[in-house]
């Protein structure tokens, strides 16, 4: 039965603190095998007056948000195609790459690049997971399937699709793309 004990500053929220205990119960069953109640995290928290480094009383670094909700906030305004919403969303340096092309780096490329594929496409979601790669970015998976309509006006869904998404300081820098569009598009 592996126990993790954490000592914070005190000052974050409870859901944060939640995150934290979710991520730490992950990252040991990631190595042990273990059942999520098999997993205790215990969070110890001191005031600011009580933790010094370096000769001075540090405060907590603000938390940083769940990038699982970066990516479904970023999704939903793309299928509502607010896209200048969409934009607030991205890095400078966002790249994205979808079947069969090159890295687009404005989301007005993905529009029109979209426009001669289908004339709209909705994501039914069956799940997102998030992870901390080793680097700076935060990795998230969403899985699923799309729906539709080709552009001779004739519907479509069931089609499977996987996005990974890289978040870093809150916004999105990268997204990759792999669906069965192409092999749908085929039959039709």
């Amino acid at each position: 039965m592996p126990i993790v004990e954490v000592h914070l500053i005190e000052g974050y929220s409870e859901s944060e603190k939640t995150r934290i205990c979710e991520a730490l119960t992950d990252a040991v069953r990631i190595v042990v095998p273990a059942s999520p109640d098999a997993v205790t995290v215990m969070v110890h928290e001191m005031l600011q007056s009580e933790y010094m480094r370096g000769r001075s009383h540090r405060s907590p670094a603000p938390a940083l948000p769940d990038p699982r909700e970066i990516v479904s906030q970023f999704l939903t305004l793309m299928e509502q195609r607010d896209i200048a919403a969409a934009e607030e969303y991205l890095d400078e340096k966002f790249s994205m790459t979808f079947p069969g092309t090159q890295p687009m780096h404005r989301l007005e490329d993905l529009v029109n690049w979209a426009s001669k594929r289908y004339r709209y496409v909705v994501k039914k979601y069956d799940g997102f997971e998030a992870f901390q790669s080793p680097g700076d970015e935060a990795v998230v998976y969403c899985r699923g399937t799309l729906s539709g309509e080709w552009l001779d006006g004739e519907p479509f869904e069931g089609i499977r699709f996987i996005d990974r998404f890289e978040v870093i300081r809150g916004v999105i820098s990268k997204q990759d793309v792999w669906n069965d569009i192409g092999e749908e598009k085929i039959k039709k």
